[in-house]
């Protein structure tokens, strides 16, 4: 049981502080690096939206470090004030890497889609499954009731599945939004081919992170049906 544990929830743990070590690491580096054209990352984000014929998306300078996002429901484009005022190899992906997701809003990115329909039910979700992991599986043991903890359980399950079924969603529109920027970076002669690398780095690092996330909820969810098929396989034994 233990090295079940090491190998669900311990070695997905340490792949997830690895990949948040590789983003920051990226990032670090390549935000020194200016860009030739000293161009901002609103600048970037702007020329690749209007390329696309994007028009009505708000770009905003948002406080934090690492917040950059794009909101569809509002047609917001965030950046964080180092991507959004920044001229850097690493401001420049992530700017146009928020702008492949307002492309893929507009042309109708089908897992994009999916994944707007699923953030409800991962709302829902979160709380639960942080409740049951922290607080309900520890809370059935000091209780020593087997149908509470078969409960607690279950629950967890269906808050990581469900939690799981988005982060699976979400890797290929990260990845292809990802894709989309540094095409754009280079057909719109924003960084040179020889800069790439440094953009390359930081949105491969970032991808990364989304893996880890991944496969993180993937164990948590593999360790909790295997102790839900030994509570409820000593239930009906007894």
């Amino acid at each position: 049981m233990i090295l079940i544990w090491v190998s669900l929830i311990i070695v997905p743990l340490l792949f997830g502080l690895y990949a948040q070590y590789r983003v920051s690491s990226a990032y670090n580096k390549n935000v020194q690096i200016p860009s030739r054209g000293h161009i901002t990352g609103r600048e970037a984000a702007d020329a690749v939206m209007r390329r696309a014929g994007i028009f009505d998306v708000e770009i905003v300078e948002i406080e934090g470090h690492l917040t950059d996002h794009y909101d569809p429901t509002q047609k917001r484009l965030a950046l964080s004030s180092e991507n959004f005022r920044g001229t850097s190899l690493a401001a420049l992906g992530v700017a146009a890497h928020e702008a492949g997701h307002a492309i893929q809003h507009k042309v109708g990115y089908s897992m994009m889609k999916v994944r707007q329909v699923l953030v409800p039910a991962v709302q829902l979700a979160s709380p639960v499954a942080w409740f049951v992991t922290s607080f309900g599986i520890l809370l059935a043991v000091l209780l020593a009731n087997k149908a509470f903890g078969i409960l607690m359980l279950q629950l967890g399950v269906a808050a990581l599945s469900a939690i799981a079924l988005f982060q699976f969603v979400t890797l290929p529109v990260e990845f292809d939004a990802s894709r989309r920027a540094k095409a754009e970076l280079v057909g719109l002669g924003i960084v040179d081919r020889d800069e790439m690398p440094g953009v390359h780095e930081t949105l491969d690092a970032a991808a990364l992170t989304y893996v880890a996330a991944f496969v993180s909820t993937i164990g948590s969810l593999l360790y909790l049906l295997l102790q839900l098929a030994g509570l409820s396989g000593s239930r009906d034994e007894e």
